[in-house]
């Protein structure tokens, strides 16, 4: 199993007692750079993984699958943490990387465990709270719109379906013991509430 781990913006305090327990318990940890090999160093020896930024694709997809090949040795037969700097699933290594496991690896299981990421880190450093709807760019073409407080579900998927979203996960009080998660449209229900959210997703404009 493959699991990536929310380390935070930078501060050690600000690790997650769930973070905390994966790093400690886990057969093999890799991170993907000095910052966070220093990060997780009071809980596991973590070896360090070369994710070069370079805009060669050819050379970018050959070390990334040189790396899930190294992941994977370790992680079909154990526990591997993957330790990154903010959160997993907010621009993140860990998110492609999770891609090509999941293409050349199938059978490697993989899961995250969030941490705080640089959006609410800039937040609270900036005095800047958010009180309304907000975007969030890195400049790239935007696919998945997040709503929250989804109390119509039902209603917000068929506005957005108009608005060319394809794909809808819907979810309900997450990480607590009447957590829901729904992937198929067709179960998600008409009525949510304040803790309800709806995800969605559209194709790409150009080639997937």
């Amino acid at each position: 199993m493959l699991i990536g781990v929310g380390l935070g913006p930078g501060d050690p305090e600000l690790l997650t007692l769930k973070s905390v327990e994966i790093l400690k318990n886990s057969d093999k940890v890799y991170v993907p750079g000095r910052m966070a090999a220093d990060l997780v160093a009071p809980y596991a020896d973590a070896e360090v993984l070369d994710f070069p930024m370079l805009r060669d694709y050819d050379v970018l997809n050959a070390v990334w699958k040189k790396n899930a090949e190294i992941v994977a040795q370790h992680a079909r037969n154990g526990t591997v943490a993957f330790g990154l700097i903010g959160d997993p699933n907010f621009f993140s290594t860990f998110s492609h990387l999770a891609k090509i496991m999941n293409k050349h690896y199938p059978d490697v299981e993989t899961s995250t465990i969030p941490g705080i990421s640089s959006i609410t880190s800039f937040a609270s450093r900036a005095d800047a709270a958010v009180e309304t709807s907000f975007e969030v760019s890195d400049g790239s073409e935007k696919r998945s719109k997040i709503i929250l407080k989804a109390k119509q579900p039902r209603k917000i998927i068929n506005s957005l379906r108009e608005e060319g979203f394809t794909e809808f996960i819907f979810a309900e009080r997450l990480f607590s013991d009447k957590e829901v998660i729904i992937k198929n449209v067709d179960d998600i229900p008409e009525q949510g509430n304040y803790f309800s959210i709806v995800y969605a997703r559209r194709p790409s404009l150009g080639t997937e």
